[in-house]
């Protein structure tokens, strides 16, 4: 059967996130399974690079699909896309691929960017895209408390209970912070960078490094949360809204040319 890359963006928001659920709930998985089945009638499985949580957004997720046809990908795109309308879901590529590739284990970097907005006045225009917070943040703050986090760590401090990895020591190789005007306030662009992550790893580590840049918690509180290898010293957990999966990065770029 023919493989296809596909890489999609959505907004999260009317979703319980990207995995197909039990009970029927609406899911990214179920919208393109179900977009799939409008072209090639049965049952669709496909596999993304992620599990994006509900609420959480992406612009640069990656699945891959089996088909019994071998589309032009440009038409198979343009028809899942009239398939899914009305719902907040877009195929941006599509590639053939070779069997071997798969969306979530070929895959050897993720990026995620999480957007916080600082202003009194409420978000209208981009309301539910971003974690909107009332107070400005100091940036070199945000970024001393980040440099704590990059590299090889026991991240079981900044995991979900809920988390299924065998293990909670991972490489994060890059946290960049980036400071821009926002109308009537500031907006702050945290993206990180590493081959996977831990479940719910980027928005426990963003909601502690608000704190840093509020500051609630020194550079230093970082580091002893993170050494404490207990949930409990964890700071808060920053809502899903903010959060976008931006890329997945492979051996060799199944879109490239």
């Amino acid at each position: 059967m023919p493989r296809f890359a596909l890489k999609i963006e959505y907004d999260g928001g009317p979703f319980c996130g990207w995995q197909r659920q039990a009970g029927g709930q609406a899911s990214v998985q179920q919208a393109l399974e179900e977009a799939l089945a409008r072209l090639e009638p049965g049952e669709h499985r496909i596999q993304a690079a992620g599990r994006t949580d509900a609420g959480v957004h992406a612009t640069g997720q990656v699945a891959h699909a089996d088909l019994a046809k071998d589309w032009d990908p440009f038409r198979l795109s343009e028809a899942l896309n009239w398939h899914l309308k009305p719902a907040p879901v877009a195929v941006t590529a599509c590639a053939r691929v070779d069997d071997s590739f798969q969306a979530r284990f070929s895959a050897v970097e993720r990026r995620y960017l999480f957007r916080i907005v600082a202003r009194r006045a409420p978000v209208t225009q981009e309301r539910g895209l971003v974690w909107q917070i009332s107070r400005p943040l100091d940036p070199e703050a945000l970024r001393a408390g980040a440099a704590r986090l990059v590299g090889l760590h026991d991240f079981t401090t900044f995991r979900s209970v809920l988390c299924q990895a065998k293990s909670p020591v991972k490489t994060l190789d890059e946290i960049t912070v980036e400071e821009m005007p926002y109308p009537g306030g500031a907006e702050y662009r945290l993206r990180f960078r590493a081959r996977s992550f831990l479940h719910n790893q980027v928005r426990s580590m963003v909601g502690t490094l608000e704190r840093v840049g509020a500051g609630a918690w020194s550079a230093e509180d970082v580091t002893a949360a993170l050494n404490a290898r207990d949930r409990a010293a964890c700071g808060p957990v920053a809502p899903p809204q903010g959060l976008y999966l931006t890329g997945v990065g492979y051996p060799v770029d199944p879109f490239a040319g």
